[in-house]
């Protein structure tokens, strides 16, 4: 007879700490992988804290956090380490603005993301979708590094719908920057660590500066050309964001304002969806059941076409896996604050400038707060009012959420659900990813996986 008293199998998660670690390792683990810095101890208990360098805490508590991302937002700016971090390639945008300068930002771009703007771009969407599918095709039987298509696919995507399919924007030119950037910068610096003031060099912005002048010069010269002739059809996010206007103020944003949101959407509109693809993809590999139910329903919506925006509300489960992936695999591992007032969280001190963290994968598998956290269950999102309020924050959450989480969402169940309706995707033995935060949690090695046509 099997033996029934084995545990069930897992999905690939990260090994947390069990011991706490000095400077010099914690600073050696970071680069590698920020998420091993976070201790075991935080997916069961509601704050943790310590010092390395300097203090800080972990947060896991709903209410402590909600009281930072909402109540109290102005006395949590983001930390010095990712103004640090990102500053150089996205300025002073949405992303990293505070206070009244990133709220007249906030007014002024709202309306691109409007229900209305985001389903009238849902056909580029699909139309990715299909050149998706006729790819993976193509490559017939043979494993595929589905990872690598998510980020084709998806900065496919925010390349057409930003800019129209316009020849000045150089697509592999803007995407190889991108990717340089994050390899040089992201890595977390012993100055970063220490709470070195910004004017000091840190040696990985050095060396991606060429990167940054290309990202800039490429979106400059974008901007340039559409301001000077019109487009036709439907508006894109470049003409949104010209058209776009502080509805109080009526301030409109400078051609250097314009680029670096555009260029905080092009890096996160693409880069999150495409995580959340891979990792959906991994786990209906990894549970092949769950993909049986999706591919029934998706198959039963679709009959053979690719999804669109209207066909959302028919995919309860294609979106629930998405969620599930995301809760899993939050494309932002850990979001970092400092604090500027003294403060109570938990019941516990924190001083004006402690950094304090929310470690979104801890709390998205904090046994307190889920049921068998580290198992891939879609069916824990069937309704979503049961899901606590700041205990799952794939996409942050009070005044600062992701302004762009609606078109993110949609884009990733169009995809998903076309990839199913056509495919079965079986994993590679031997080719598990590894979840790696740098400046998001990526597949490490890559998700192979190999695709039957149905």
């Amino acid at each position: 007879m099997p033996d029934t008293t084995l545990p069930p199998r897992l999905p690939v998660h990260v090994p947390l700490g069990t011991r706490p670690l000095g400077l010099l390792a914690s600073l050696s683990a970071a680069r590698r992988n920020l998420l091993s810095i976070i201790p075991k101890i935080a997916t069961t208990q509601p704050m943790v804290s310590g010092r390395t360098g300097a203090r800080w805490h972990m947060v896991m508590d709903p209410e402590a956090i909600r009281a930072m991302l909402l109540e109290r937002l102005d006395d949590y700016p983001k930390s010095l380490v990712t103004k640090n971090l990102l500053r150089p390639a996205i300025g002073e945008s949405l992303f990293i603005a505070e206070g009244a300068h990133w709220r007249w930002q906030r007014r002024a771009a709202a309306p691109v993301f409007s229900h209305r703007n985001v389903m009238n771009l849902a056909p580029i969407m699909s139309q990715a979708a299909e050149r998706c599918c006729a790819r993976i095709a193509e490559a017939g039987p043979r494993a595929v590094n589905l990872h690598d298509e998510m980020v084709t696919t998806t900065f496919d995507v925010i390349s057409d719908v930003t800019f129209s399919g316009d020849s000045v924007f150089d697509k592999s030119g803007v995407h190889r920057a991108i990717d340089d950037y994050i390899a040089a910068a992201g890595k977390i610096s012993l100055f970063d660590m220490l709470g070195f003031p910004d004017w000091v060099p840190r040696p990985g912005r050095i060396l991606s500066g060429g990167a940054v002048k290309q990202m800039k010069a490429v979106a400059d010269s974008a901007i340039d050309a559409r301001a000077a002739r019109s487009h036709d059809g439907v508006p894109d996010l470049l003409d949104l964001l010209l058209a776009g206007e502080d509805p109080e103020t009526k301030r409109k944003m400078s051609v250097a304002e314009l680029r670096d949101n555009l260029l905080t959407f092009i890096v996160a509109g693409h880069e999150t969806t495409a995580l959340a693809l891979s990792w959906s993809l991994y786990l209906c590999a990894f549970d092949q059941k769950v993909q049986d139910r999706a591919r029934e329903e998706a198959q039963a919506v679709l009959q053979g076409r690719a999804a669109g925006g209207e066909d959302l509300a028919q995919l309860p489960f294609v979106r629930q896996i998405v969620d599930e992936a995301m809760r899993l695999y939050p494309p932002a591992g850990i979001i970092s604050r400092t604090a500027q007032k003294a403060d109570t969280l938990c019941g516990r001190e924190v001083r004006p400038g402690d950094t304090v963290m929310v470690p979104i994968y801890a709390l998205h598998r904090n046994a307190l707060l889920w049921e068998e956290p580290d198992a891939f269950r879609p069916e824990r999102f069937a309704d979503r009012k049961a899901v606590p309020r700041y205990a799952y924050l794939p996409f942050g959450d009070g005044p600062r959420i992701c302004i762009g989480a609606s078109f993110a969402i949609q884009e990733a169940v169009i995809i998903l659900a076309t990839l199913l309706s056509r495919f079965r995707f079986t994993p590679v033995p031997g080719r598990e990813p590894e979840p790696v935060m740098i400046i998001t949690v990526r597949p490490e090695g890559g998700v192979w996986l190999e695709a039957e046509a149905v």
